[in-house]
């Protein structure tokens, strides 16, 4: 699945990037407000400068992008899709407003965005474009870094639409928002690049979905970035839930500044997608804050999950805390690279950081790599990575009280996620993940009795 590609083969697949962003750009497709315009040009040449990375690149040392940039991918296409298709995962009346993206187009007629609550703003990127384009001249592509990654800058490249979320100073929205980014092709692999600006106003708090899935077993990438810009003393709960098609790619980007005081918890599953690569970010831009990272991945088969975070305590008195969870079965790989910083102003910072893994086969394998750079003296950093096997001893009990050995293996799998799951606060949602997880925990593992 994932073979090694030098980095000369690499650039040259990227001139199919390159080539489409020129053609599309003399014919007008890639319009917009001059700032954009040159955001994108800037985008493209830094792309054209740096290419795709290859396992030469630390960050991506072990996760080879060979099938993604050797798959002759064209632009997503509109195309029409019936409600049932995203019925599994659409959110529907228990949200405050569901934005549904088709091949990374706002698809109104699958959308629930009338009768909004007062202080909430939500609605496709590309509407307020035209609308009142000054509104995210200073907000779109600056919390995510366009020369951070070549997929963030192909993503700033070819932005047209996305979601633009914007809760007031003061609102309070109780039910969630929900963006739901759902991928189908029509005839040649398809690539899609949605994007998410969401904004939360000083004193603030409301919960925000983000969904991303496709239709079934269809080759497409998905190549995301979101940006969250967290007012002073907001609190935020997010959950971001990665549904790709197995056969599908999914590339993410993203990049969290918080203010004063303020609170910003994420929940990051992810169960789909052939390749999954997610760099998450936050910068704690005030002091006394508090931001949380946590995460489940599930991989089977070939899969391969790759994630990367980083936080960065720029100002004193920040806590931060990460919690990632793995299972891998088949022969699945997975890579951790968790980085804390603390910069020299960032007195009184208690960071703290964990990874498990649990490989229920003999050719599942993971790479971790915790990581801390502190510059300041007065501070409290923990990290930790553990990777095991299932409980011998747990699976033999259970099996003595008349589970199988399948039923036996899933409880106990359940209870490893649970750590997770139990934390989502949206009662649909989370037993919606719960369903999906136990469709999807691999049935070849090591320890089981009956093998």
């Amino acid at each position: 699945m994932a073979q090694v590609v030098d980095q000369q083969t690499l650039a040259a697949r990227g001139e199919r990037f390159i080539a489409d962003f020129e053609a599309r750009t003399r014919e007008g497709q890639l319009g917009g407000p001059p700032w954009l315009r040159e955001a994108r040009a800037a985008a493209m040449a830094w792309f054209a400068d740096a290419g795709f990375p290859t396992t030469r690149h630390e960050e991506w040392r072990f996760t080879p992008i060979g099938p993604i940039a050797s798959t002759p991918f064209v632009p997503a296409e509109p195309l029409h899709v019936q409600p049932g298709a995203i019925a599994p995962y659409a959110l529907g009346e228990a949200c405050a407003a569901e934005l549904v993206f088709v091949n990374g187009r706002f698809a109104p007629a699958l959308s629930r965005v009338e009768a909004l609550p007062p202080g909430l703003q939500a609605g496709p990127l590309a509407d307020v474009l035209v609308r009142d384009p000054a509104r995210l001249e200073q907000r779109l592509a600056r919390v995510a870094d366009p020369q951070g990654s070549p997929f963030t800058a192909l993503n700033t490249a070819f932005v047209e639409d996305g979601a633009y979320v914007e809760i007031a100073r003061n609102a309070v929205i109780e039910r969630p928002v929900h963006v739901l980014f759902y991928s189908t092709v029509s005839g040649a692999p398809q690539v899609s690049h949605p994007r998410l600006l969401f904004v939360a106003g000083e004193h603030s708090e409301a919960r925000i979905v983000e969904t991303y899935a496709g239709e079934a077993p269809q080759v497409y990438l998905t190549n995301a970035v979101s940006e969250f810009v967290i007012g002073d003393r907001a609190v935020i709960d997010h959950c971001k839930v990665q549904r790709e098609s197995l056969a599908g790619y999914h590339v993410a980007a993203m990049q969290v500044r918080t203010g004063r005081e303020s609170v910003f918890v994420s929940h990051a599953l992810t169960l789909g997608a052939a390749i999954a690569r997610n760099d998450i970010g936050a910068v704690l831009g005030g002091p006394g804050g508090d931001t949380t990272l946590n995460g489940l991945y599930i991989g089977d088969g070939d899969q391969l999950v790759d994630t990367h975070t980083t936080i960065d305590h720029a100002l004193p008195h920040n806590g931060s805390h990460e919690l990632y969870k793995g299972i891998l079965g088949g022969r699945a790989r997975a890579v951790f690279n968790g980085k804390i910083i603390v910069r020299p102003d960032a007195q009184k910072t208690d960071a703290k950081q964990t990874n498990k893994a649990l490989l229920l086969s003999e050719g599942a394998q993971i790479n971790t790599k915790p990581q801390l750079e502190i510059f300041a003296d007065d501070v409290k950093c923990t990290h930790g990575a553990t990777v095991g096997q299932l409980d011998e001893e747990m699976l033999f009990y259970l099996r003595s009280r008349g589970l199988d050995a399948h039923e036996a293996r899933s409880l106990l799998i359940r209870g490893f996620a649970g750590d997770i799951t139990s934390r989502i606060r949206i009662e649909a949602l989370r037993e919606r993940i719960e369903t999906a997880l136990l469709a999807r925990i691999p049935r070849d593992a090591v320890g089981t009795l009956d093998r």
